[in-house]
C-alpha cells in the first residue's frame, strides 16, 4: 500500500481526457501534482482549477523528446519535491489496418504509445528507487493491449508492448517499495480521437488514413456514452492504495480475454514435461513469486 498525500505526481497527458481525471483525484488526496502535456492552453487552464486545492506544475513535453523529458522532471521536482508517483499516461489513438499503414504511422504510435513509457521510466525510476522513499508507477495501456482488433495494429502493438514492459516491472520492483500498476481502459468519454487527429497532423503525418477513419467515426458514437475521466482516475487512486496491477474500466473484453487465454492454454504441448522444462518452470514460478 502507498499513502499518497504529501507525494508529487508527474503525470504525462495530463491536461486531457484520463490523465486530467487521475489528477483530479490525486490532488483531492493532498498530492502534489505535475502535469506535462504538449497542449500549453489546456496546461495552463488545469493548472488554473487545481491550484486551489493543491501545488501545481505544468510542463510543456513531447514524450518522444528524452533530453525534454531529464529536464522536465528536474524542474518539477526543484518546485515540488521528489517525483514518486509517476503516471505515464500519454497515448494517442488511430492507427489503420495493415493496407494504410507506413513507416511514418508506426513511428508515430510506437514513439508515443510505448517509448513515451520507456522514456518517463528511464527519466524517473532510477531516482525513485535511490531515493528509498516508495512510491508507485501507473502505466497506461489500453483493453487494446490485451486482445487486439481490425485497424488498430500500430496501435495494438504498442499498447501491448506497454502490459509487457508493466509486467516484467513489477516482477523487477518486487521489494523495492515502489509498485507497479497497468492501466488497460476501455472505452473512456475523452476527446482523445480529435487530439489524436491534431497530433498527427502536426507532424506530418496528414494523408488520409481510411481504416482509421471509419473506425474513428464508429468509436465517436461509443465514447460519448462511456465511463468518464474522473471515475476512472478514481480507479486509479485506489489501485496505487492497494498496489492492484491490473486496472480495467469495463468488462468488454472479458469473452475476448478469456478466448485468448484458452486459446494460449490450449496450445501447451500435451506431452510430460522434462526435467529441463520442469526446472524451468519452477525458476519462473520462483522469480514472478519473490
Amino acid at each position: 500500500m502507498t499513502e499518497v498525500q504529501g507525494r508529487t505526481a508527474f503525470i504525462t497527458g495530463g491536461a486531457h481526457g484520463i490523465g486530467l481525471g487521475i489528477a483530479r483525484a490525486l490532488a483531492a488526496d493532498g498530492v502534489k501534482v505535475a502535469l506535462a502535456d504538449l497542449d500549453a492552453n489546456a496546461l495552463s487552464l488545469c493548472k488554473a482549477e487545481l491550484a486551489s486545492i493543491t501545488e501545481v506544475e505544468t510542463v510543456r513535453l513531447d514524450v518522444r523528446d528524452r533530453q525534454g523529458f531529464v529536464e522536465a522532471i528536474d524542474h518539477v521536482e526543484e518546485s515540488l519535491g521528489p517525483v514518486t508517483l509517476l503516471i505515464n499516461n500519454a497515448g494517442v489513438a488511430g492507427s489503420g489496418d495493415i493496407d494504410d499503414l507506413d513507416y511514418a504511422l508506426w513511428e508515430w504510435n510506437i514513439g508515443i504509445n510505448l517509448w513515451g513509457v520507456i522514456n518517463g521510466i528511464q527519466s524517473v525510476l532510477p531516482r525513485m528507487r535511490a531515493r528509498g522513499l516508495g512510491g508507485h508507477v501507473i502505466n497506461t495501456a489500453s483493453a487494446s493491449g490485451l486482445v487486439g482488433g481490425t485497424a488498430t495494429m500500430a496501435y495494438c502493438t504498442a499498447k501491448a508492448g506497454v502490459v509487457g514492459l508493466s509486467e516484467s516491472l513489477r516482477t523487477e520492483l518486487k521489494g523495492s517499495g515502489i509498485g507497479v500498476s497497468v492501466l488497460c481502459p476501455g472505452p473512456v468519454a475523452t476527446s482523445i480521437l480529435t487530439h489524436s487527429a491534431e497530433n498527427l497532423a502536426s507532424v506530418s503525418v496528414s494523408r488520409p488514413v481510411p481504416s482509421a477513419e471509419r473506425r474513428d467515426a464508429q468509436m465517436s458514437n461509443v465514447l460519448e456514452k462511456a465511463i468518464q475521466p474522473d471515475e476512472v482516475g478514481r480507479r486509479v487512486l485506489a489501485a496505487i492504495r492497494a498496489n492492484q496491477f491490473y486496472i480495467h474500466t469495463d468488462r468488454v473484453m472479458l469473452q475476448a480475454l478469456e478466448d485468448r487465454h484458452r486459446e494460449i492454454v490450449d496450445a501447451m504441448p500435451d506431452e510430460e514435461m522434462s526435467l529441463f522444462t520442469a526446472e524451468l518452470s519452477a525458476a519462473f514460478s520462483r522469480r514472478r513469486a519473490s
